[in-house]
């Protein structure tokens, strides 16, 4: 099969594969999809040792990145920024709740740790621009094949380093306005995700937001669409492409895979759920994001709760709290387990067992070459 983003990219199938694992990225990759991995996370240097280690064992095969730099963030504009300066901002009621929430678990608060995560003290914030196009610069220098932002249009300068290196940009929309002003300013390929997905999704479904998109962006140019949001297996692939979608782009799949970076806390939580136990919430980031309903979420939504903090002051006090919780719930704690979320979108509950990340993309190309096989079928008849 080959759509315009395989030519882009330099693959064979058009199946896009998120994932903060470089494991997962690099098999992925191998099997026949392309692997994203998000770097959001790393420091630069931790970046470079991640994206070698790619180098070394993906086979030649192409990859991607993927960074956050939100369009609208409280500190866009600040210099000279640390997580632990921004965790000295967070007020003490935000504190107080979520000791006594870990307490409420059996999960000493010593466990958490200070807002603000384990970064160094002086670590730059990497949400900004500036620190962003520092993780972007050490992508250059291995051999990527696409560059991706999500929550907004992609500052001037990521999109010219795009052009510089001859690697195409992507951008993740979630409302067809978002997808207009995205190809107004120059991205390459735009990533229609709708509201079943993991992590930061708008209020539009995968079904409504894809046509939605390819209408409204028609006029203006032609720039190929990848369906995302929900998307588990190669039928709905195949039905995102028949609504005009040139592929799709993937996430929460890939987290009950043997490769991820998924605890298996949370990997049997995930076989255990249904669809209708993920929650879309700022508890987590401060921005809406699905997740899996834990208490963590429940407890973020009873009249006590102080409200989320606006990003990026609610991810400082949310990260050291839910490792924490994590680690508790390894030790054999059931009420810390009962804490333990992580972004995934609504098809989890399509999710019945663990399998490696080649069987995944194994099970993708063949569910999706029967349903076209079906639908030929149907049209011969």
């Amino acid at each position: 099969m080959k759509t315009p983003p395989c030519a882009m990219l330099g693959i064979d199938y058009p199946l896009v594969a998120f994932s903060h694992c470089r494991d997962v990225v690099a098999a992925v990759s191998r099997a026949g999809g392309f692997g994203v991995l998000g770097a959001t996370a790393f420091t630069p240097d931790q970046l470079e040792l991640e994206l070698k280690w790619i180098d070394d064992h993906i086979d030649g095969k192409p990859y991607g990145i993927d960074v956050l730099i939100p369009e609208n963030l409280a500190i866009k504009n600040e210099k000279d920024v640390t997580t632990h300066s921004l965790a000295e901002r967070i007020p003490q009621q935000h504190k107080d709740f979520v000791r006594d929430l870990l307490a409420r678990h059996g999960v000493e608060v010593s466990q958490a740790g200070e807002p603000g995560g384990t970064q160094r003290p002086g670590a730059p914030f990497s949400l900004q621009e500036e620190v962003a196009l520092k993780l972007l610069e050490a992508s250059f220098r291995h051999p990527i094949k696409l560059i991706a932002n999500a929550l907004g249009v992609p500052p001037p300068s990521m999109i010219a380093l795009g052009r510089q290196h001859g690697v195409p940009v992507a951008a993740l929309v979630g409302a067809k306005e978002h997808a207009v002003r995205q190809v107004q300013a120059g991205v390459d390929i735009i990533v229609a995700e709708g509201w079943e997905a993991g992590g930061h999704c708008g209020e539009v479904s995968t079904l409504v937001l894809v046509p939605e998109v390819l209408r409204a962006i028609r006029p203006i140019r032609n720039v190929p669409v990848l369906a995302a949001g929900g998307i588990m297996t190669g039928r709905q692939m195949a039905a995102c492409m028949a609504m005009g979608a040139a592929g799709v782009w993937t996430g929460s799949v890939w987290l009950a895979t043997t490769e991820s970076e998924a605890s298996e806390i949370f990997r049997e939580k995930m076989i255990a759920a249904r669809s209708r136990d993920t929650v879309r919430s700022k508890c987590r980031t401060g921005k809406y994001s699905r997740q899996l309903r834990s208490a963590w979420t429940e407890a973020w939504e009873q009249p006590d709760s102080p409200g989320a903090l606006p990003m990026p002051f609610q991810s400082l006090i949310s990260e050291p709290a839910l490792r924490a919780a994590q680690r508790a719930a390894e030790r054999g704690n059931q009420k810390a387990r009962d804490l333990v979320t992580y972004f995934v979108g609504q098809g989890v509950g399509l999710v019945d067992s663990v399998k490696s990340s080649r069987t995944v993309v194994q099970e993708f190309m063949e569910e999706f070459a029967e349903a076209l096989g079906e639908m030929q079928t149907w049209t011969e008849e």
